[in-house]
């Protein structure tokens, strides 16, 4: 059984440098976004509206009308969300490693993209389940994955946003988060709580749903990632489901009774 890394415990100054170090990323990345969605969720808790009845739109249009100039921010703030990798790629150069230490790389594509896939098909329907469950019970926004206009380019935008969103979230809050905390002499439960919460955190703003069905998810991504040593299934199963929810939603949105839209 294959599993991450066991690194040495750093020393005092060299941990306090860790520590800051991990704040920092955080701090341009999804910590800012865990902070962000609390303080929307709970302007959605102070709305007169019930949460059910408010929308969460998550690809939304940068240009409404203006469908070229739409497209160049679409662009932009995909390639700027993937900062934060090239950021932890850079510090991990600088330790003398690179990405493929969190088994960031294409070295198994087949075997990766099948782990992906099966886990993908496991989450996918219960997270959707979930979704439903609380949206219907007014626990949860609605959640619009995409609000872009029908356009040429809606389909290739939802589809690398869905693989930007993996990418960061996989790499920060799996790979980087779980090595430096480890070397910072923590102990696994607390490891899995943190990453969980974390992961969970940047989702409240979709309401109560998306917050403890994403700390599930980030549960069961550390133990696979743990077992298999590798961050890559995790970020195909997350593009995956990120696709299917993204892609679907806007070829099925009122077309079916089932599916809550604005």
């Amino acid at each position: 059984m294959s599993t991450v890394s066991t690194e040495p415990e750093a020393e005092p100054l060299a941990r306090r440098l860790l520590g800051a170090e991990l704040l920092i990323v955080l701090g341009l990345s999804l910590g800012a976004s865990g902070l962000s969605a609390l303080i929307s969720f709970a302007g959605s808790l102070t709305q007169p509206l019930a949460l059910g009845q408010q929308i969460a739109t998550l690809n939304g249009s940068r240009a409404p009308g203006r469908p070229w100039l739409d497209l160049a921010w679409q662009v932009y703030y995909i390639a700027r969300g993937l900062m934060p990798v090239v950021l932890v790629g850079y510090l991990l150069v600088r330790e003398g490693t690179s990405l493929r230490v969190l088994g960031f790389d294409l070295t198994r594509k087949l075997r990766d993209l099948g782990r992906g896939a099966a886990v993908a098909a496991a989450i996918g329907g219960s997270g959707l389940a979930l979704y439903l469950a609380s949206q219907a019970a007014g626990y949860n926004l609605t959640v619009a994955p995409s609000g872009l206009p029908e356009v040429w380019w809606r389909i290739p935008v939802l589809l690398a946003s869905a693989w930007q969103n993996a990418i960061l979230e996989e790499v920060i809050v799996l790979g980087y988060l779980l090595r430096r905390l480890g070397q910072l002499g923590w102990g696994w439960p607390a490891i899995v709580v943190t990453s969980s919460v974390l992961r969970g955190s940047y989702h409240l703003y979709q309401g109560v749903g998306g917050f403890v069905g994403n700390m599930v998810m980030g549960a069961v991504f550390c133990l696979l990632y743990r077992r298999w040593g590798r961050v890559m299934p995790l970020v195909a199963a997350h593009a995956l489901i990120d696709t299917v929810a993204f892609v679907g939603y806007a070829l099925l949105a009122g077309h079916v009774s089932w599916l809550p839209t604005p």
